[in-house]
């Protein structure tokens, strides 16, 4: 419903009266935020295997955010990060970008508006989203792959696949393979389709370069996280190294996390996540950033409906928007009208604030969860990344 100042005392401003967080299975956190004229916001403020973390993060940001008006939504996020004074990190900016998302929310509502008509309208009429594929060898690889494709999927996105030994210089016979089920993949989807391969951050860059380069007569679309973000001049190194465009950001938080990747051409496509990084409008000045470095937004979203709700408005605002992830994520049993791409897109959201509502009776036997980050070993029994 839209909301009339005139519905409220005290100078006709809404105010923020209560947050109420819930774990939601799988693994995720909804957050709802209440006000006096009876509207909620919606989001998702979540850290993978963090839950009860960020739950606590976003406690500890209630008090600043009682009595407050929704609407000052960029004020907010600038007081809530300035005064923490210990800047960043996932968890901070994880509570606040879900907070910052159901600000937005209230404030679409109260307008009667979707939040990307507040960003400035729409840039395009839908929204591409890509599906995901995977196997562990190159028959079912390419099975798996042609389900995406006859689910309507334009573009997906697959996964380096298994075995790996947890080695810094991976054996000849791990590059073959991992070629052998790539191109298993890209004969089985065809020349249109867009097929883009995430390494996770998981394989060092001793081996990371020589994978990329086998990779390259296949064109993916990109190659995402090649090696851990941390060091910014190694992943600039195998994007100067390479024809494959090269997309990094799920781990990164802020503006300021994204800078340098920029500066050093170390990615060409951003992938923030709305759930990580700062929220809405954090995202939306990052992907800023990259239009003037001439780079692509794909935005992370590997979450629950709400984070998903919450990139549709980023995408359908922005320019240099490349693909959104979660084409697998429907809402189905977490909202009243989940999500139902057609052909690979989803429509422009049309409904005030974020445009989803949950449904409640729906939700009651998904309320807890104790999901925990896997544990992976290398060969030798050394901790690797997952």
């Amino acid at each position: 419903m839209k909301y009339s100042p005139a519905d409220q005392g005290q100078g006709g401003r809404m105010k923020i009266t209560k947050l109420e967080t819930f774990l939601v299975k799988p693994r995720w956190l909804f957050l709802k935020m209440h006000t006096d004229a009876g509207l909620v916001g919606l989001g998702e403020p979540i850290l993978e295997g963090r839950a009860l973390t960020c739950q606590t993060a976003v406690r500890e940001l209630e008090p600043y955010l009682i009595g407050q008006d929704p609407t000052r939504v960029v004020h907010h996020w600038q007081a809530m990060y300035k005064h923490a004074f210990y800047r960043g990190g996932p968890i901070l900016t994880s509570a606040l970008s879900g907070v910052e998302q159901a600000l937005w929310d209230l404030t679409g509502q109260a307008l009667g508006l979707p939040v990307y008509r507040l960003l400035g309208g729409p840039t395009r009429d839908r929204i591409r989203v890509y599906g995901t594929a995977g196997g562990a060898d190159p028959e079912s690889a390419a099975r798996s792959v042609r389900e995406a494709v006859a689910a309507g999927f334009n573009a997906i996105k697959v996964g380096v696949g298994a075995p790996r030994h947890g080695r810094i210089v991976e054996s000849p016979a791990f590059t073959e393979r991992q070629v052998e089920i790539f191109a298993a993949m890209r004969e089985a989807a065809g020349e249109e389709v867009d097929l883009a391969i995430d390494f996770h951050g998981a394989i060092p860059p001793q081996t990371a370069k020589r994978l990329i380069k086998a990779l390259e007569p296949y064109h993916p679309l990109f190659v995402e996280e090649p090696v851990q973000c941390q060091n910014v001049d190694v992943l600039a190194d195998i994007a100067h190294s390479t024809e494959i465009p090269i997309a990094t950001g799920e781990r990164l938080f802020t503006k300021w996390g994204f800078r340098e990747v920029l500066e050093k051409r170390a990615a060409s496509i951003l992938q923030p996540d709305l759930s990580h990084a700062g929220g809405i409008m954090e995202c939306r000045i990052i992907a800023g950033m990259a239009e003037a470095y001439y780079a692509g937004i794909a935005p992370h979203c590997p979450l629950g409906p709400i984070a998903l709700a919450a990139c549709l408005q980023l995408d359908a605002a922005i320019p240099n928007f490349l693909a959104q992830e979660g084409g697998r994520i429907t809402g189905a049993g977490y909202l009243k009208t989940p999500f139902r791409h057609e052909n690979g897109y989803l429509p422009l959201p049309t409904g005030p604030g974020l445009g989803v509502e949950l449904d409640e009776e729906a939700l009651a036997d998904k309320i807890g969860h104790d999901w925990q980050n896997p544990r992976v070993y290398a060969e030798d029994g050394s901790a690797v990344d997952w």
